[in-house]
């Protein structure tokens, strides 16, 4: 009797043992906030009937990936995982089965995390609906499809560890700080890269290639960076996907609706703040203008296909129609964005704080190689805008799929 007495009270020692370890609701509401702005979902939801099951393709210059499942399905996601594993996929993109990870999954910006939000986000994922689904397996060239190589990338390019606060920055820089370089991971899309895939960090949030679409400089460059843009301007795109400047498109727009328009207002800021204190980076090679055959021919495409909605002056309606004079994006040393907007069209992404739509039709079919060239050079080198000439065979190299 006294036996199963000791046993009983034990059990109940251990069961009251667990639901004190369990998270708390607090825990979990964070864990969301942080997934959302790690944009979790956008890189881990292939069907949107199966959120965060994985499977999205990720292409990178040595050959595809495909995202892992997320959701706590014991076979096929982490269901099985303890809070060491995971924590040591984010620390040191080690799986549990001792393999490393490759950086698409963006664990050298994710090691920056303190513990206690890394474990937030996996109190998250555990009340994720299980599902089943197993991604296939990377489909990378040699040598890269054997991941012993990551052991030497890593020694080369990795320096795992938390981000620590700078103590002569404030609040809001230090949070802008620890979103940008850590959960954000912008860097991933907007700083470029070295022929062996790992960031240039003197060259850290100069603008990076994505999957055809150039990510414009983050940076206080004067003409193609934020340099322009205050800090309402940058909190206010986050927010919506526009503002008074610009619009979000391509892979921007998905970040923005999966991501950053689900923020809070005061870690939106936060960055803001951050992003507005970085200096100008190193400067991009001399401006080489485009011809005047070049500038008149655009300036003929741009008063029958353009000026309905942008105007002559190139103002626009901001907020509906993006305004072009000064416009960042469109004076990047990579024209890529502007050709995949002429040729793709474009449609103002809807968020909750700024619902109303705008779109602009595609004219891939409309215009020839030279006529996409010459208004890219018009709008590009009008109003007081300067950037080097677009030619046809860029425009021709644009229209291949990426």
């Amino acid at each position: 009797m006294r036996a199963i007495l000791a046993c009983l009270l034990l059990c109940s020692a251990f069961a009251a043992s667990a639901r004190a370890a369990a998270p708390s609701e607090e825990t979990i509401a964070h864990g969301k906030a942080l997934v959302d702005a790690g944009d979790c979902t956008g890189c881990h939801t292939a069907d949107p009937t199966k959120p965060f099951a994985g499977g999205v393709r990720i292409d990178t210059p040595f050959g595809a990936i495909y995202s892992p499942n997320l959701t706590p399905d014991r076979k096929t996601g982490i269901g099985a995982w303890s809070d060491q594993d995971f924590y040591n996929a984010l620390r040191f993109g080690i799986a549990p089965d001792g393999s490393r990870y490759y950086p698409a999954f963006p664990y050298p910006n994710f090691s920056k995390l303190t513990r206690s939000d890394m474990l937030a986000i996996r109190a998250y994922l555990a009340t994720l609906t299980p599902f089943a689904n197993q991604p296939p397996p990377p489909q990378l060239r040699f040598p890269l499809n054997f991941r012993i190589v990551m052991r030497l990338w890593n020694f080369l390019f990795f320096r795992p560890g938390i981000l620590q606060p700078d103590q002569q920055k404030g609040t809001d820089w230090n949070r802008g700080r620890y979103l940008v370089e850590g959960l954000g991971h912008c860097g991933g899309c907007h700083t470029p890269k070295n022929f062996l895939g790992a960031d240039k960090p003197e060259r850290a949030l100069t603008g990076g290639r994505v999957g055809g679409w150039f990510a414009p400089r983050l940076d206080g460059t004067a003409r193609s960076g934020l340099k322009s843009w205050s800090v309402d301007d940058i909190a206010e795109y986050l927010g919506s996907g526009r503002n008074g400047k610009s619009h979000a498109d391509g892979p921007m727009a998905d970040v923005v609706v999966n991501s950053t328009s689900r923020m809070s207002d005061d870690d939106v800021r936060a960055i803001a703040v951050y992003l507005k204190s970085l200096p100008p980076g190193p400067l991009e090679r001399a401006v080489v203008a485009p011809s005047e055959a070049s500038m008149k021919s655009g300036a003929a495409i741009y008063a029958h296909q353009c000026i309905a909605c942008h105007e002559a002056d190139g103002s626009g309606a901001p907020r509906i129609y993006p305004p072009l004079p000064g416009n960042a994006l469109l004076q990047s040393a990579d024209a890529s964005s502007t050709l995949r907007v002429i040729l793709d069209g474009a449609q103002t992404v809807t968020t909750p704080r700024a619902p109303n739509t705008g779109s602009m039709p595609a004219y891939a079919k409309q215009l020839s190689d030279q006529q996409v060239a010459d208004v890219t050079n018009y709008v590009r080198n009008s109003w007081g805008n300067a950037a080097s000439a677009v030619t046809a065979d860029q425009v021709a190299k644009a229209r291949k799929p990426q």
